[in-house]
């Protein structure tokens, strides 16, 4: 795409500014900003939205968006005195006051691709006939080395091969989808192309001594950036770092399009909805970790195996359902539950042994009975199918310290925290570490992993009970007894021997935690 204005233009294919064919200097973060300001010049774009499309969602200081902004005003000859093109709305955010004109270079093949009609993209929503699909588009090298060429194209090809693992996920396959080598960011003729609900673009560009990898996830239906990232590296560590890159990518791009998924089924009428609206819908709802939305979650699943009684991801879905209501005591009949867990990742695995996520529930149904030998090798079956899956190294983790075997505890818990940082299940990785810890007596690091584990997002009452056998150990009785005061508030019938038939422990450790447990006044 290029935006004229005055005497400039900017030209996102080449990735650069120039004023009467003379080019201007930019740092990448400067040149991303003025394409944002301009992308919407319409409106004002507020701090939230740059801090997300320049910064990837990192917390930067006020101090850095308006070094950005002064800079991206030199750059076009305005200042903030003058505020001719770029105007601060006060409280609100930027807005490019300039009149643009925009024109898209579009490559011959893709010219003669038809825009989607209209009616398609204003018919009313209805449930998905099957999985999502998304098209990676190679990365476009703004570089005159030519030799980083191959580099940019194996990020794409190993994002390809990491979503590839996600059964749930139609990839297309990089036969196709490379030989749109664009100069344009048409998402919507290339989605049309290839018949993709999603569509993945990036550049690699090289300054100097720095590679920096800027990569969008539109939602083509609608042509909403659903996802972006800014990930700046040294150009001497890109080749290392590529595997890392494209993992990156393709983790942050599976929990965005699953909570796409889960949004655009809201939107659906409950009689439209389809196994594969009811699946991402129940997802949706069992991730919040609570008892209603759980049981929600379960009815979901049921209905999209109604559906499609074949439909291996349901089975596991339902699978999760059960084991956490085993798992977190919503209900009484405990075993009841572990054997409906059970049952129903068996029947999953009957219908998909390959799929990681299905072999993931087979494990946690194996380890909810105690079966603590037989769960371990489904979750390491999972890793070597999805090498990228956190959940695998999390349970991992968890066996180790329900077995004694903690040596690697910290190791697996931090490759789960490595994989998936903003995973729903955040305070699960803590809370596994924090008892590592506890393992091993160290109590200060128990204790700091504990408090994470329990202010992290949808923790429950047990990973408050780990927090404040924490607390105990490291001496901090009143924290301790805070935390513990919170376990009786969220469950007045909390039970020590349910903490432990939940989270099973070996001798040495049950032991402290049982005396830890008696300290703050929980029943046996």
């Amino acid at each position: 795409m290029r935006y004229r204005f005055e005497t400039y233009e900017l030209d996102t294919v080449t990735q650069e500014l120039r004023q009467a064919d003379a080019s201007v200097a930019l740092e990448p973060q400067v040149f991303a900003l003025l394409e944002v300001l301009l992308a919407n010049a319409d409106r004002v774009v507020t701090k939230d939205e740059l801090n997300e499309r320049i910064w990837g969602g990192r917390v930067v200081s006020e101090a850095a968006v308006n070094s950005r902004i002064r800079s991206a005003r030199q750059a076009i000859g305005d200042s903030g005195a003058e505020q001719r093109l770029i105007k601060t709305v006060r409280g609100r955010g930027f807005r490019f006051v300039g009149t643009v004109a925009q024109t898209a270079a579009v490559e011959q093949f893709l010219a003669a691709v038809p825009e989607p009609a209209p009616a398609e993209l204003t018919a009313a929503p209805v449930g998905r006939q099957q999985q999502p699909a998304i098209a990676v588009v190679p990365l476009r090298l703004v570089s005159l080395d030519t030799r980083y060429e191959p580099l940019a194209d194996s990020i794409a090809h190993e994002v390809i091969a990491d979503l590839s693992r996600l059964h749930w996920l139609r990839v297309i396959s990089g036969a196709s989808t490379f030989q749109l080598r664009s100069d344009s960011q048409n998402v919507a003729q290339i989605a049309h192309l290839l018949g993709a609900d999603y569509v993945l673009c990036g550049t690699l560009s090289l300054f100097g001594k720095r590679a920096n990898v800027i990569v969008e996830l539109t939602r083509a239906e609608t042509g909403t950036v659903v996802w972006a990232d800014n990930i700046e590296t040294p150009v001497e560590e890109l080749v290392e770092l590529r595997s890392q890159l494209a993992t990156r990518i393709a983790n942050a791009i599976e929990q965005r399009i699953q909570a796409e998924e889960a949004s655009i089924a809201d939107t659906i009428a409950t009689e439209d909805l389809n196994a594969w609206t009811l699946y991402f819908r129940g997802l949706r709802h069992v991730n919040r970790f609570n008892k209603h939305d759980n049981a929600i979650g379960a009815h979901l699943f049921e209905q999209a195996i109604g559906a499609d009684p074949g439909f291996a991801l349901a089975h596991a879905g339902l699978s999760f359902a059960h084991f956490q209501t085993a798992f977190v005591g919503y209900n009484e009949d405990l075993k009841r539950y572990e054997q409906l867990a059970l049952r129903s990742a068996d029947q999953a695995f009957e219908l998909d042994p390959l799929d990681p996520v299905v072999n993931l529930m087979v494990g946690r149904a194996k380890y909810l009975s105690g079966d603590w030998e037989q769960s371990n090798p489904w979750f390491e079956r999972c890793a070597n199918l999805s090498p990228n899956n956190a959940l695998a190294y999390y349970n991992q983790a968890l066996v180790g310290v329900s077995s004694g075997e903690t040596t690697q505890t910290q190791t697996l818990s931090d490759r789960a925290l490595t994989l998936s940082p903003i995973d729903p299940l955040l305070y699960a990785f803590h809370a596994v570490r924090a008892m590592g810890h506890l393992a091993n007596d160290e109590v200060e690091a128990a204790a700091y992993w504990g408090e994470r584990a329990a202010n992290a997002p949808r923790a429950h009452h047990l990973i408050d009970a780990i927090a404040a056998a924490g607390f105990a150990a490291a001496g901090d009785h009143e924290k301790a007894a805070r935390r513990a005061q919170k376990v009786i508030e969220r469950d007045r019938n909390f039970r020590v021997e349910k903490f432990f038939h939940s989270i099973p422990a070996h001798e040495a450790l049950r032991r402290k935690l049982a005396a830890h447990f008696a300290e703050l006044g929980f029943a046996a």
